[in-house]
């Protein structure tokens, strides 16, 4: 790839070769020294990300956003230059080729990205969740060969676990995969799959225990599968309530051949990586939703400083005035959220309850936000010539994909009672 400017202005704040082959661990920025104590400052570099996305988000997807809202059309443009910006798979590992940077970073990226339409964001905060379970459960060789093609041209994968029959209930997953001498026959349906139509290849859960009352540490198997196999199905774009430019898809599963080498871990292993991969990329997904917070929040209040009635700017009457700092209380509230299971991440930590939290609460509030962003347009705030009904739209989901708000809250519940019986 012909280095532009941008991805240079990358290498140096990463501080190593955006091609590397390195098998040093990543370079977790913001994280400082061993005493070095709490901190709310970025460091420089985590700054350069930062606005180098926000540059993106506001010169480049703003302006289209609006009309890739209304065709449906997949962003490819935005998406190949968000990927020669070095704004793409800054998670993956230096030793595939990627910048090998913490959560952290890739929070601040899709924060800012969302800023300007997390259906932009979604497609490629897909990715990440795509290559995740690559990433935590990969051996040296899968990870080189489908991880390293992602960082060779713009390419996307998908994360395919939901079926029509098993959304919150992963464990109720009916996709199956038998052995067969040195390969596994997939057979199957998966629904609502971000990327589906688009990517290269698949992580894919399928039950390999045909005990039904096998328990689901040990039923299922995660597989890399590539799109282009034999006896695939893709189904229709869905055109759904909003973040209508992102690819969500079902995708049929006959016949289909996988060999034994594209196995992760081994055979039982797939439930607990699938759910491992969640702790990782729940975090990013809170981001995105205060990106959207952060987008209504801005567009409210400029419309109030701008907008009149009986004789002053809305935003002095004192019932628009409250509305706009109860937005920017959860706003900040949110983004500290994301950025302390953002940082558990990159710590080493487990990061289950914060990650949860993050979740739940930034999916909430993007919802709240977002409505009381329409509130203050009034009639306008409903009409598609102003740009809060859209967020409004596009916020619902926030509240669905990655795990819903009801299961988020179930996750704290038992995180948190089982801290005091331990």
């Amino acid at each position: 790839m012909k280095k532009n400017k941008f991805v240079q202005m990358l290498q140096t704040i990463a501080g190593h070769g955006w091609r590397s082959c390195s098998s040093k661990p990543a370079q977790n920025l913001h994280i400082g020294k061993p005493g070095a104590g709490f901190s709310f400052e970025l460091t420089d570099e985590q700054k350069e990300f930062q606005a180098t996305a926000r540059k993106f988000a506001v010169e480049e997807i703003i302006p289209v956003a609006a009309q890739y809202d209304k065709t449906g059309e997949y962003p490819l443009p935005l998406i190949k230059r968000a990927w020669e910006l070095g704004l793409m798979n800054s998670h993956i590992p230096e030793s595939c080729g990627g910048l090998g940077l913490g959560s952290f970073e890739a929070c601040l990226i899709t924060e800012e990205l969302a800023y300007g339409c997390t259906g932009v964001q979604t497609a490629i905060e897909a990715n990440s969740l795509g290559q995740m379970p690559v990433i935590i459960a990969g051996n040296e060789h899968q990870q080189k060969k489908y991880l390293g093609r992602m960082t060779e041209e713009p390419m996307m994968c998908a994360y395919c676990v939901t079926e029509p029959g098993a959304g919150s209930d992963v464990a109720g997953i009916k996709t199956k995969a038998e052995k067969k001498g040195d390969e596994y026959v997939i057979n199957g349906q998966k629904m609502w799959i971000t990327n589906g139509g688009k990517a290269n290849w698949y992580f894919l859960l399928a039950r390999t225990n045909p005990d039904p009352n096998a328990p689901a540490s040990k039923a299922f198997t995660g597989f890399i599968v590539e799109a282009d196999s034999p006896g695939i199905q893709i189904g229709r774009k869905e055109m759904n309530m909003g973040q209508r430019c992102s690819d969500t898809r079902g995708i049929v599963f006959e016949d289909v051949r996988v060999p034994e080498e594209n196995v992760l871990i081994a055979e039982g292993a797939g439930f607990k990586i699938a759910m491992g991969a969640f702790d990782k990329t729940r975090p990013p997904v809170a981001a995105g939703a205060v990106g959207l917070a952060k987008r209504a929040l801005d567009e409210a209040t400029r419309y109030a400083l701008e907008r009149k009635t009986f004789g002053k700017p809305i935003v002095e009457h004192q019932a628009v005035s409250f509305l706009l700092a109860e937005m920017a209380m959860k706003v900040e509230l949110a983004r500290m959220a994301y950025q302390r299971a953002a940082w558990e991440v990159d710590a080493g930590r487990r990061n289950t309850y914060y990650a949860s939290i993050a979740k739940a609460f930034a999916g909430d509030i993007a919802n709240q936000v977002a409505t009381d962003a329409v509130q203050i347009f009034g009639g306008n705030g409903f009409n598609t010539e102003y740009p809060v009904e859209k967020l409004m739209r596009d916020a619902k989901i926030f509240q669905i994909y990655e795990g819903t708000a009801q299961i988020q809250r179930m996750i704290i519940a038992r995180e948190h009672v089982g801290k005091f019986k331990a």
